[in-house]
């Protein structure tokens, strides 16, 4: 399995995604405004894996800031911080990555300037450690939901290329093989930027799971002719009652699950959870540059010179749709996942098995 995303001789290494399946590469970022464009330009994508970047690229920042005043110190992060918020609107875990080393610097202001700047690259690994572990807790909630046998549908790319690696949505169907489970995954091509052609097949191949491409338009067909036995998909932002923004397409998949009777499930780190809102219509999102509709890799064009377009990056799926969330603490009915809010809360009255 190849690294998303490192920290290696005080740069951010990210592999460069925008040249997958051809080619392997990475970016070696030198600067925050480095991991910024990385964000932008989609060489990274994913809400755990932007998430990451955020973390590791304040820490990079963080070492660029030359002051030993605390005060002027965390004044310079707080800008880097923004910089790193405005790269990309729909996904929280930015948000996430920056509030919790912006607290990491106010809860250590005592000490020196260069410890803190030590403080803040052990963060972000951290960061990218607790991410593969809690991608692998969510795969085991979610692998006995998943039959020896199924066709598993999936939209857009929520494996190891997502996160710091093994994946959220494919995380299940990881268990779910390793425990000698057959399986089968479609994987929807995901207009426009092919994320599901480009990065879902290829990882998938390259862990030996059986793995179909499919056009988006096709699900449907799929479904009511009985290939499919349920979908798993990922999450950019998930509202507190539920609702869940993820890449475009996926609310067709989740509307087209109900019809046929399909079970339509999300997996979610509780980093994506965005508990201070309360549906998905205070969700940002994101519309990107037309050209990503009108041509192809950039370089072919395939509409007509002149036409309009629109590329909204990510559409919500209201909770209704979704018949269970994977978390890291369990899996959940959407209605009960504002209880993951306190701590107090006994999660086994409400966590769903099986």
């Amino acid at each position: 399995m190849v690294k998303t995303i490192e920290w290696l001789n005080n740069t951010v290494r990210i592999l460069d995604q925008r040249r997958l399946p051809h080619e392997v590469a990475y970016v070696d970022c030198t600067n925050h405004l480095h991991v910024v464009e990385c964000i932008k330009n989609l060489a990274i994508r994913g809400a755990p894996a932007i998430g990451i970047a955020a973390a590791m690229g304040l820490a990079r920042g963080a070492m660029d800031v030359k002051t030993n005043a605390a005060g002027e110190f965390l004044s310079g992060v707080r800008s880097i911080g923004d910089d790193l918020l405005g790269s990309r609107p729909t996904a929280v875990n930015i948000r996430w990555a920056v509030d919790r080393c912006l607290k990491l610097i106010s809860d250590n202001i005592h000490l020196s300037v260069d410890g803190i700047k030590e403080l803040l690259v052990k963060e972000a690994k951290v960061i990218l450690e607790e991410d593969i572990q809690i991608n692998m807790a969510i795969g085991r909630w979610g692998n006995p939901f998943i039959k020896d046998g199924a066709t598993i549908l999936t939209h857009c790319n929520a494996g190891s290329l997502a996160t710091g690696g093994y994946g959220t949505a494919t995380a299940p169907m990881r268990i779910a093989r390793e425990e000698g489970k057959k399986i089968s995954v479609i994987a929807d091509e995901t207009r426009p930027v092919l994320q599901g052609a480009r990065l879902t097949a290829w990882e998938l191949m390259q862990d030996g799971i059986d793995v179909t491409l499919i056009t988006d338009s096709t699900a449907g067909a799929l479904m009511k002719r009985g290939e499919i036995d349920l979908c798993i998909v990922g999450t950019d932002r998930t509202a507190r009652n539920g609702d869940v923004a993820n890449k475009i397409g996926t609310y067709s998949v989740a509307v087209l699950a109900k019809e046929h009777a399909i079970p339509f499930y999300v997996a979610a780190p509780l980093s994506s959870i965005d508990f201070t809102i309360s549906s998905g219509d205070d969700i940002p999102i994101e519309e990107r540059s037309e050209d990503e509709v009108t041509n192809v890799f950039g370089r072919c064009r395939i509409a007509p010179d002149g036409v309009r377009a629109r590329n909204i990056a990510f559409d919500v799926t209201p909770a209704k749709y979704v018949t269970l969330i994977f978390t890291e603490k369990g899996a959940f009915r959407p209605r009960d996942l504002h209880f993951l809010e306190d701590p107090a809360i006994d999660l086994t009255k409400i966590r769903v098995l099986s």
